[in-house]
């Protein structure tokens, strides 16, 4: 029996896809018998879209069920049984296939009781491989990569039986790694994982994280310089799942982000940790700064800017950096000559004290060409761009973000000039890096679809350009929230486009939706903002 491929619900990568393949050949070899498969899938969306697809293909030769484990009694084989009671049909061993979730649910550490929810499972299995003989079906358990690394170590005997074990890759995960949590190790004496020491990428899930946190706040009840340092540290923990794409929830881990920085700063202020102050205001500035909150974030910045300069003197690497940090935010305002000011101290202080060959370097080179496109300053832009390209590659490697940003740069640069042949391959290059490195849903990809979009808006390529632009919409609101200056660009690319296809009545409202959140976000006076009610008049007159 072949699957029927005709229900396309997801569109898999090709590891992904060879994965999906393998798992319907083995289902479909196994009818008749115990069929004892395991899904590996650490993004719950994925493994979710990814059951409903082979169910629908599976049907009608192979009836399809699914059970959720109990979090509390995570018994595999009585989960089993208690739905065979229940259906006729599979008390008849006809054809069919069991998916069992729920697993990514099971707490990892014990908090307070005999066995973890995990170890109970693991027991469970343990004892199961025989008792599951008298279910004919395939059975596909689905785990995280934290659950399957223990699964084999746990109940080795259940492992043994498995006839496919099927991982499907995501850039979303919801455990920390033993490297990220060897930053925090200080503050787990007394907690059971005061003395973890495996080298395993996939060690704690992110819930388990969070109860332990709270145990550690309710334990400690001093407010000391260890538990400010606990809440830095979480918070870039944070920070960096999303830069790396690796949030499930990108909105809720920002918000944890943004909320470790607060209880960090709160803390600093009273023990007066000065130093550490400035850090975290820096830290929580650009958080401001990833959402649009403009005003909120210059405000951090130029603390963090005084104080490090009355601690650490005016000529030292982190005042360079909040220099580099001010210039964005002001060039993302439209305020480009305090920019230029800005980065130009910063880079001058960055090369004294780290030398040319440095990856801030590269970056200020690339924030600085940036502007210059901004003012049509192109020769001078192109420069920077190609040596932040240049050193990127040299520091970083051809497989990096930073480069697939710098591919980004220089084609937005060629397509202001028209030089759109250089441009495409650029911007295909620039999409193609940022979803493998990032994930599909990562902020940056947005931006990529948008940019591509916009080539070929600009080449009236206009078939081509509006589902690239939905794309980046739909991605932007989804990540970014509605309140977000990257969302008011999209509905203004979308209605340049309807206005220019003379879909003039879709593209009104977009226009306004666009300028009223650009005016609310960015202020009366920026450049965009200017722009566009110059562009609504024209649109009025017609």
């Amino acid at each position: 029996m072949q699957a029927n491929n005709q229900n396309e619900k997801i569109n898999l990568d090709e590891p992904n896809q060879d994965a999906y393949d393998d798992l319907i050949v083995s289902i479909e070899a196994g009818e008749g018998k115990l069929n004892l498969l395991i899904g590996v899938c650490d993004r719950i969306a994925l493994c979710h879209q990814i059951i409903e697809r082979y169910e629908t293909e599976l049907n009608p030769h192979f009836h399809t069920y699914r059970i959720t484990l109990d979090a509390k009694e995570p018994n595999l084989k009585v989960a089993i049984q208690q739905l065979v009671e229940k259906s006729e049909y599979l008390q008849q061993h006809q054809p069919s296939v069991i998916t069992v979730t729920g697993t990514e649910k099971l707490s990892f550490l014990r908090l307070g009781e005999e066995q973890s929810a995990q170890e109970k499972f693991f027991g469970y299995l343990q004892w199961t491989r025989e008792g599951l003989r008298e279910f004919p079906f395939t059975i596909i358990l689905w785990v995280t990569h934290q659950l399957m690394v223990n699964l084999i170590k746990k109940a080795p005997d259940f492992w043994s039986w498995r006839n496919g074990v099927f991982r499907f890759v995501s850039h979303k995960k919801n455990v920390i790694s033993t490297r990220e949590l060897e930053g925090i190790r200080f503050a787990l004496t007394g907690t059971e994982l005061e003395d973890f020491n495996s080298d395993n990428d996939y060690f704690l899930p992110l819930e388990d994280l969070q109860i332990l946190i709270q145990q550690i706040e309710q334990q400690s009840g001093i407010k000391d310089a260890k538990l400010a340092s606990l809440y830095m540290k979480l918070a870039k923990i944070y920070e960096q799942r999303w830069a790396r794409g690796e949030a499930q929830d990108y909105q809720k881990e920002l918000d944890l982000a943004i909320e470790y920085s607060c209880k960090a700063l709160k803390l600093q202020k009273e023990l007066g940790l000065d130093e550490d102050f400035a850090t975290s205001l820096d830290n929580l500035a650009g958080l401001y700064y990833f959402q649009g909150r403009y005003e909120q974030a210059e405000s951090l910045y130029q603390k963090a800017l005084s104080l490090r300069q009355r601690l650490l003197g005016k000529e030292h690497p982190d005042v360079a950096q909040i220099y580099n940090n001010l210039a964005n935010l002001y060039s993302s305002q439209g305020r480009y000559e305090q920019a230029e000011s800005l980065y130009q101290k910063a880079l001058t202080l960055m090369q004294r004290f780290l030398g040319e060959e440095h990856s801030d370097v590269a970056q200020i080179y690339n924030n600085l060409a940036e502007l210059y496109e901004f003012q049509g300053r192109y020769s001078e832009a192109e420069s920077l761009y190609q040596k932040a390209l240049s050193l990127r590659q040299r520091l970083l490697g051809e497989e990096h973000p930073s480069v697939a940003d710098s591919y980004n740069n220089l084609a937005l640069l060629y397509s202001s000039q028209g030089r759109y042949e250089q441009a495409e391959p650029l911007f295909k290059t620039a999409l193609e890096m940022m979803q493998k490195l990032l994930g599909e849903e990562h902020p940056f990809v947005a931006t990529s679809y948008n940019n591509l979009a916009n080539l070929y808006y600009s080449q009236r390529r206009y078939t081509e350009a509006e589902p690239l632009f939905q794309k980046a919409l739909e991605l932007r609101q989804r990540l970014l929230g509605e309140e977000h200056p990257s969302v008011a660009t999209s509905y203004n690319n979308l209605a340049n486009l309807y206005y220019s296809q003379g879909r003039y009545s879709e593209a009104e409202p977009l226009f306004q939706k666009a300028l009223e959140l650009r005016q609310r976000l960015l202020g009366e006076e920026h450049p965009d903002v200017i722009r566009h009610k110059l562009k609504q008049i024209s649109f009025c007159q017609q």
